[in-house]
C-alpha cells in the first residue's frame, strides 16, 4: 500500500468513474485501474462494485474514511516540518455551521488568500452533529459548534452567545419589536431540523419547559430547504437570527424574538486536543476567530453577545 494507491482510490471514490479520476490524476486509465487492483490485493477485499460504475462496497466505505485520514495526516506533517523560512502552506479544513456560512465563508476565504496564498482552504458546511463527527474522525481541523463542553479529546473556546428567533412566512408580518411566546406559535405547523441535531434538541427542550407541544409538519437536514419551506408558507420554524437575516431584509421571511426567557445558545470554536495543530491550521483558526469578532463588531451578528477574550 502506498500514497499513489490511496490517492487513486479516493479520487475514483469521489468521482465514481475511473476515466474522470484518471483525468484529475493526470494518469492513463490502465494505471489508475492497476493502482486500485494492487490496493485491493493488499487488503484482500474488493473496494468497488464494478457492474454499474464504481460504487463503493461496505469495505470500500470503511477504507475511504481511513484513506482520507492518512493523507490528511501526511499533509499536516509536511506543513509542520517545513523549513521556517518557507511560506506557510498546506491544506486546512474548517467546518462552518450552516447558519453562519453566509456570513463567514467568503470573508474567511478572502483573508486566507490575502495573507497566506500558499494555504489551500477546505470549507465544509453542516449542522453541529455532522461537524463534530468530521472533527472527531479527522476530516476537519477545527469547527464552529454550539456550546460543547471541553473534554480530553476536544479543546473548546467560547466566542459568542446568539439568540434563536421565530421564523415565519412574510405574510405573518413578524417583527423584532414584538416578541412572541412559544405557547402562541405552537399552534402553527413547524418545519424543524431532523433529529438528533443539537438545534432540534434545544427547541424541543424549550417547548417542554413551556409546557407546549410543537406540531411538526416536516423535518429536514438542510437549512436551505428548511427556510424555503417556511418562505412558501408550509410552516414556521425556530432558527438563529443570523441565519435568516438576509432573507428577512429582502422580505422573503419574517422573524421575531422569543419572549423572555427566550432561547439562546453559545457559538464555540472547537479543535481536537489529541493532535498538535500545524502552523497553517493555527493561522487559519486565528483568521476565523478574527472574522467572527469583526462580524460581531460590525453589527451583522444580530441579537448576540461577545464572550471571547
Amino acid at each position: 500500500m502506498d500514497f499513489k494507491q490511496l490517492r487513486a482510490f479516493i479520487t475514483v471514490a469521489e468521482t465514481g468513474n475511473v476515466t474522470r479520476a484518471s483525468n484529475l490524476l493526470n494518469l492513463v486509465q490502465p494505471a489508475v485501474s492497476r493502482q486500485l487492483r494492487m490496493l485491493e490485493e493488499d487488503l484482500g477485499t474488493e473496494l468497488f462494485e464494478r457492474r454499474h460504475g464504481m460504487q463503493l462496497t461496505p469495505s470500500g466505505k470503511t477504507m475511504l474514511e481511513y484513506a482520507r485520514r492518512i493523507l490528511n495526516e501526511v499533509a499536516r506533517a509536511k506543513a509542520e516540518i517545513q523549513p521556517t523560512d518557507s511560506p506557510v502552506s498546506g491544506i486546512v479544513s474548517i467546518g462552518l455551521l450552516a447558519s453562519t456560512s453566509d456570513l463567514l465563508a467568503t470573508k474567511l476565504a478572502a483573508e486566507v488568500v490575502q495573507r497566506y496564498p500558499h494555504i489551500r482552504l477546505r470549507l465544509l458546511i453542516g449542522y453541529a452533529g455532522h461537524l463534530q463527527d468530521w472533527l472527531e474522525n479527522g476530516e476537519i481541523d477545527a469547527a464552529l459548534l454550539y456550546g460543547r463542553k471541553e473534554t480530553p479529546a476536544l479543546h473548546v473556546k467560547e466566542l459568542l452567545e446568539e439568540s434563536l428567533w421565530i421564523v415565519a412566512p412574510p405574510s405573518a408580518k413578524l417583527s423584532r419589536k414584538r416578541p412572541l411566546q412559544l405557547a402562541r406559535v405552537a399552534r402553527e405547523p413547524f418545519i424543524l431540523p431532523a433529529a438528533p441535531q443539537g438545534l432540534r434538541a434545544a427547541i424541543e427542550h424549550a417547548a417542554l419547559e413551556a409546557g407546549v407541544t410543537l406540531q411538526v409538519f416536516a423535518e429536514t437536514n438542510s437549512l436551505s430547504v428548511q427556510k424555503a419551506l417556511v418562505a412558501e408558507g408550509y410552516g414556521w420554524t425556530i432558527l438563529p437570527v443570523v441565519g435568516v437575516a438576509q432573507e428577512v431584509e429582502r422580505g422573503l421571511l419574517s422573524a421575531a424574538p422569543l419572549a423572555a426567557p427566550g432561547l439562546r445558545r453559545t457559538i464555540v470554536l472547537v479543535m481536537p486536543s489529541s493532535r498538535q495543530a500545524t502552523a497553517p491550521v493555527r493561522c487559519v483558526v486565528s483568521i476565523l476567530t478574527e472574522c467572527v469578532k469583526t462580524t460581531f463588531d460590525e453589527g451583522h451578528w444580530l441579537d448576540s453577545r461577545w464572550l471571547g477574550q
